[in-house]
């Protein structure tokens, strides 16, 4: 997917490539496009009525210079400027709100569809590399879909000016008439003339295409590098705490910052931006020049008034600039669809599970039961066999422990227990029913898991014990107090409204590794899901702490199932269950003090672990 050899496209495929791009920014946010092009516009508007209303005023007083119109022409600048900073006002008011909604609405889109997403992918380091270049592209140079929020609008806006300046500079070619003259002066008022003008000034826009179009691509492959490096260089910018301190780690950072902002692509960037603007500046010379000499000479003439000297000078430079931009904005916006092209890999990572039809039943007694009928498994893209032949049935009300060294396939288990992977072989099944038949999404209801890496956001103590804006006040309270928070929940100030971090709120906390994890474990409790695991979250602690929390967890979840994993025997004593992993295998099952008489795998794990607690 990632390896893919890169092919110079077609125009065909690009416009396929944009015009996907622009059906998801209609589809993230329909009224930006609109609303972006209006105040494009109205940016636009108010210097060329000025212009035309200042080239109108010198014509009348370089004319018949009557004070009604001069004073009617001020009015109406007066008026009209005053309209249009009005109505602009507005506009950009309606801009700046949905410009700061785009920004979050398509980082959300992105989320969205990760949230989709099989669990296969989000272990996959070239999916994971993917999105890192994804968003790495639009917090460092606003590529991707980012790119299309920007520039679409400002493209749309700039072909507007293209035709305003195009319609005002039209009476440039007018000739003077009834009027006998010689040499220069007859050459400019002759037809002739405006055809030499017109190859000038089509010329100079040709070049400026060229030269705009090879800045902007130069200067984008110049800076291809950037998104990547701009990976770490977010990493680095967001360490902080005692180890940067202790260790004056800050060193490290401004000199790694020092080194990435004297990179060779910024520099190489900023370097083809100077020379395409000294040659822009150096091949505007003659355009400039002829449009000087003939406006002048045909305002002396009287083809027009001297006030058009005025609005031609002015005109003809945006017209320039407008073609410029237009076909600038066009080629950023085709050097883009490389961006566009890594979105879409990912927006189109296919989702080949099957989600199933069956609803789960839902049990008073949560009688259920599950089995494992010759289960093998190896990750996707791999030769190896993580699990091998594996049969096994539990039930409810069971407490499990599942034991092993690291790496003998016991998170691969509940993995395929909680069905985030399917079996390679075999089948597992829910009273009697293949797994992969019930609807997803009911299937998970019925876990509620603690993994050894959990996390816990910013949010409320409510928040995440729930996992939802909306919760049961006293719900909330008791299962903390059953994880053993309650002590700690007493002395905050703010109860389970208290915040977590203090990224976001000054009045927030820090919990300790253990308050953390009770704080996990509450939410596992809040679930309320007829089977409980707890994959090694207590990693961190020692073998007598960690027993202890599986002890009094056992506890507490009374008749459900309880699947507590662990490499530690002594936190596997209590349990009804033992079942012993080896090289991906199930060795062994069965009660801690027959285990532990057996010659075995479990026995040579806890005569090598019973140092430590006994």
């Amino acid at each position: 997917m990632m390896t893919e050899k890169k092919k110079k496209r077609t125009l065909r495929e690009d416009w396929n490539i944009l015009i996907r791009g622009i059906r998801i920014v209609l589809d993230i946010c329909p009224q930006y496009l609109a609303t972006h092009v209006a105040d494009r516009v109205m940016t636009i508007l108010p210097s060329y009525f000025a212009l035309y209303m200042s080239a109108q005023l010198v014509n009348e007083l370089a004319g018949e210079c009557r004070w009604e119109s001069l004073l009617t022409l001020a009015g109406i600048t007066i008026l009209g400027l005053f309209g249009f900073r009005v109505a602009g006002r507005a506009v950009q008011v309606q801009y700046n709100i949905r410009l700061e909604m785009i920004v979050r609405q398509e980082e959300i889109y992105i989320f969205d569809r990760q949230n989709g997403l099989e669990y296969e992918h989000l272990e996959n380091p070239e999916v994971t590399l993917l999105r890192e270049k994804i968003f790495a592209a639009m917090d460092a140079n606003g590529r991707g879909l980012m790119a299309l929020f920007w520039n679409l609008g400002a493209i749309m806006g700039t072909a507007v000016e293209l035709m305003l300046s195009a319609v005002l500079t039209l009476s440039i070619f007018r000739s003077a008439e009834n009027v006998k003259l010689t040499g220069f002066l007859a050459f400019v008022n002759s037809p002739y003339c405006s055809i030499v003008l017109a190859g000038i000034l089509l010329l100079h826009v040709a070049l400026s295409v060229k030269f705009a179009k090879e800045s902007t691509v130069k200067s984008m492959h110049a800076l291809s590098s950037l998104a990547e490096d701009n990976v770490l260089f977010q990493v680095l910018v967001q360490m902080h705490g005692e180890d940067v301190t202790i260790f004056d780690l800050k060193r490290i950072l401004i000199e790694e910052h020092e080194r990435r902002v004297k990179a060779p692509w910024i520099v190489e960037s900023n370097k083809i931006r100077v020379q395409y603007a000294v040659i822009g500046v150096l091949q505007s010379l003659i355009p400039d020049l002829a449009i000087f000499l003939v406006t002048a000479a045909k305002a002396f003439l009287g083809a027009f008034g001297i006030g058009n000297f005025i609005l031609y000078r002015g005109t003809v430079k945006r017209f320039v600039n407008a073609v410029t931009g237009l076909v600038s904005g066009l080629a950023l916006l085709r050097e883009n669809n490389e961006y566009l092209l890594q979105q879409y890999r990912f927006l189109d990572l296919p989702n080949d599970m099957y989600q199933g039809t069956l609803a789960v039943e839902k049990r008073d007694d949560i009688d259920y039961e599950i089995a494992f009928q010759d289960v093998s498994f190896r990750y996707p893209g791999t030769e190896n066999w993580v699990l091998r032949h594996v049969d096994m049935k539990f039930r409810v009300g069971d407490k499990l422990a599942i034991v092993g060294e690291n790496g003998s396939g016991k998170t691969t288990f509940i993995k395929l227990l909680c069905r985030l992977y399917d079996p390679t072989e075999g089948r597992i099944l829910l009273n009697g029913i293949d797994i992969t038949r019930y609807r997803y999404e009911e299937y998970l209801s019925l876990f509620s898991v603690v993994f050894q890496d959990y996390r816990l956001f910013q949010f409320s103590l409510a928040d995440i014990v729930a996992s939802s804006l909306e919760w049961d006040e006293e719900k909330v309270r008791r299962c903390l107090v059953q994880a053993g928070f309650g002590d700690r929940l007493a002395q905050l100030e703010k109860g389970i409204h208290t915040v977590l971090g203090r990224d976001y709120e000054n009045d927030g906390i820090d919990l300790s590794g253990g308050e953390a994890q009770k704080v996990a474990l509450a939410r596992a409790l809040y679930k309320d899901a007829p089977f409980v695991v707890l994959d090694e979250p207590t990693a961190a602690l020692d073998p007598i702490a960690e027993a202890a929390v599986y002890e009094n967890f056992r506890n507490i979840v009374e008749h459900k199932t309880a699947v507590f994993i662990s490499h530690r025997l002594s936190s596997c004593r209590f349990c009804d269950d033992i079942i012993v992993f080896d090289k991906g295998q199930l060795v062994q099952r069965g009660r801690h003090d027959v285990l532990a008489e057996q010659e075995g795998k479990y026995r040579q794990l806890w005569n090598a672990q019973a140092q430590y607690y006994t």
